[in-house]
């Protein structure tokens, strides 16, 4: 059967997946980037080898890119990553999308705003999709996995996958990290616990989850926090939930954001210099996270950035480089705001999400006491 829709033609998927979405213009400054359309058809469910059809809980690929595609020579395509998934029909009915296939470091932030739209439309649209999986590069994997937890307005699940190892490499991991993404979409007990990193077999929270390795596969830790869950040979087994706000419970609406504002992290460190949190600002930022080294020390002439920051109307929130930890004081003397517990690469992108929608000091402390 043929569907066709809005710059868009859905084959159904049976033996063979096929689902292509024609790519939108992209700027210049960036890798050419396939674009979902605006609606979607709705694929039918695929069939065995043994041409049994299967009806699982229906799950949206909506590939970015990332390592996880990058082989020698080439990407893989969204269709090629739902092939090279052994057993997926037994789990959930696939359907796919190319949304980018770029290095996640090439992303950008008009990028993340149409992703999150787009994710938000599928959900709004269609009552009886079961979760999206979302690809992505490993080097930023932790800050959009973030982003659209704080983005998503809707408690189904989005799992965001990637790989350590590209898919020429020996040991390539990443079809195992997509099976279990679907796994984890596909499955009812992942509902209303927002946006959640899958890779390696484990579960890890978007807003606490934290690259802490250049190399290793166990590179996604959340520290003392622990896992949310496992993926097992016999079912997704949680532990625990986030008390966090996120996804339905949110109040950033991205249909309202036209462009996030420039926010910069700037380290502490001894003899730091005040004058690069003035050029910051200067250059434009409307916010500054400084990633303190301890629990919201500055060193340096620090503090006479910040006061310059503060005659501009631009607030710093002080988080720690320490990789845990909570920054306290009450949300924050002046202009400052406490980053809590948040990295201050996670700081940032709330303070932007933040900043689209108040400016008023009052309001973001609540925000970074709430998120």
């Amino acid at each position: 059967m043929r569907f066709a829709s809005a710059g868009v033609v859905c084959l159904s998927l049976s033996a063979t997946l096929s689902c292509a979405a024609h790519a939108a213009p992209t700027p210049p400054t960036q890798a050419p980037v396939t674009q979902a359309p605006a609606t979607q058809a709705v694929p039918q469910p695929p069939a065995t080898a043994a041409g049994a059809t299967v009806s699982g809980p229906r799950v949206r690929l909506v590939a970015t890119g990332g390592t996880i595609s990058n082989r020698t020579g080439s990407r893989m395509t969204a269709e090629e990553l739902i092939k090279s998934i052994p057993d997926l029909p037994r789990y959930a009915t696939p359907e796919f999308e190319q949304f980018a296939n770029t290095s996640s470091s090439a992303m950008t932030m008009e990028q993340w705003l149409n992703l999150a739209r787009r994710i938000n439309e599928l959900f709004r649209t269609d009552s009886a999709l079961a979760g999206v999986v979302v690809t992505s590069g490993t080097d930023t994997l932790e800050e959009l996995a973030y982003f659209l937890n704080l983005t998503i307005r809707d408690p189904r699940p989005v799992a965001v996958v990637g790989s350590m190892r590209n898919p020429s490499t020996l040991g390539y991991e990443g079809a195992a990290n997509l099976l279990e993404g679907f796994r984890v979409a596909a499955d009812p007990a992942s509902r209303g616990r927002g946006v959640m990193v899958v890779l390696n077999d484990e579960i890890n929270a978007a807003r606490e989850v934290t690259k802490t390795d250049a190399l290793r596969l166990h590179t996604f830790q959340s520290r003392g926090y622990g896992l949310l869950g496992v993926i097992d040979r016999d079912r997704v087994v949680y532990y625990r939930r986030v008390e966090r706000r996120h996804t339905a419970d949110s109040e950033f609406d991205v249909a309202t954001i036209t462009a996030l504002p420039r926010v910069d992290v700037l380290l502490t460190y001894q003899g730091a210099s005040g004058d690069l949190i003035q050029a910051a600002v200067d250059a434009g930022a409307q916010g500054i996270v400084i990633a303190t080294a301890g629990a919201g020390a500055t060193s340096g002439t620090q503090g006479e950035g910040m006061r310059y920051a503060a005659s501009k109307g631009v607030p710093v929130v002080m988080t720690t480089r320490a990789g845990s930890g909570r920054i306290a004081g009450g949300g924050g003397r002046g202009s400052t705001v406490a980053g809590e517990d948040l990295a201050p690469i996670k700081a940032r992108i709330l303070l932007m999400v933040a900043l689209a929608k108040t400016k008023d000091i009052g309001e973001l402390r609540r925000i970074f006491a709430e998120y």
